[in-house]
């Protein structure tokens, strides 16, 4: 096991990883050590930690783990993330393809902002005037007044460690409408166990809830982070073509024993 691997820090609206290019298949995929190089106080500090590795069918493929060292779903923003990666190693030039653990992705980078194409969605869950549905990764979606003085930790984990949730967990957006084309979305993540910025399969959940049957196909995130924008087409129930699009910037890169 090698001691000392080279990282990058990148962050796609206040969303943070550690990226780390895997190709020579040397990083440890060991819970400890990933738990401790995402930890705030002790290690690098991310709410993640993303590998990039080879794949034969495609320009390259993400290795997702939470901050709890333990390997997860599909993680928007760290996707976005990843494709900047990819870029800045001069993997591609403007259009990449890249396989994640929900499947095959498309993306392009233009000016640091990254467009991600999500997987369909063909089912969307009503639950007592809440909403429950997979983008990548599950998601509960709640709309609220005043989102941002809402107590997202509080509510956000009664609800993720519910009976319902609790084995499997899930990752719980509140959403507030700003107008008829923006929301303003605050998530609770699961295996971060606790608020993030941003989340982008969140967001992408949020922006589908908010704009079934409506005769729209875009509309503008607010995040504590930033600003992001999902594209979508509607199709009956279900909605196809989904983009995430949005910033992704490498913040520093550096050496850690591990």
């Amino acid at each position: 096991m090698q001691n000392t691997i080279e990282f990058f820090k990148y962050q796609g609206t206040g969303n943070d990883f550690v990226m780390i290019d895997n190709r020579d298949l040397q990083f440890p995929k060991d819970r400890a050590i990933i738990e401790k190089l995402c930890d705030r106080r002790f290690g690098i500090g991310a709410d993640g930690l993303i590998l990039l590795e080879n794949d034969d069918a495609t320009d390259f493929k993400m290795v997702y783990y939470n901050s709890d060292g333990n390997e997860s779903t599909m993680c928007g923003n760290g996707g976005r993330c990843i494709v900047a990666f990819a870029y800045f190693l001069d993997i591609f030039e403007d259009k990449t393809t890249f396989i994640a653990i929900d499947g095959l992705h498309e993306a392009e980078i233009v000016n640091g902002t990254v467009k991600l194409k999500m997987g369909d969605v063909n089912t969307i869950i009503s639950r007592d005037e809440n909403f429950e549905l997979n983008t990548g990764s599950p998601h509960f979606v709640k709309f609220v007044n005043e989102v941002e003085n809402y107590a997202v930790y509080k509510n956000g984990n009664e609800i993720r460690n519910s009976a319902t949730y609790k084995d499997e967990g899930i990752n719980v957006n509140f959403v507030e409408p700003i107008s008829e084309d923006e929301i303003f979305v605050r998530t609770y993540e699961r295996g971060v166990e606790d608020e993030t910025f941003s989340c982008g399969t969140g967001v992408t959940a949020s922006a589908l809830v908010f704009l079934k049957g409506k005769n729209k196909v875009e509309v503008d995130v607010k995040v504590l982070g930033g600003n992001l924008k999902v594209y979508a087409e509607q199709d009956g129930d279900s909605f196809r073509n989904i983009w995430l699009e949005g910033p992704a910037k490498q913040v520093f890169k550096g050496k850690i024993d591990l």
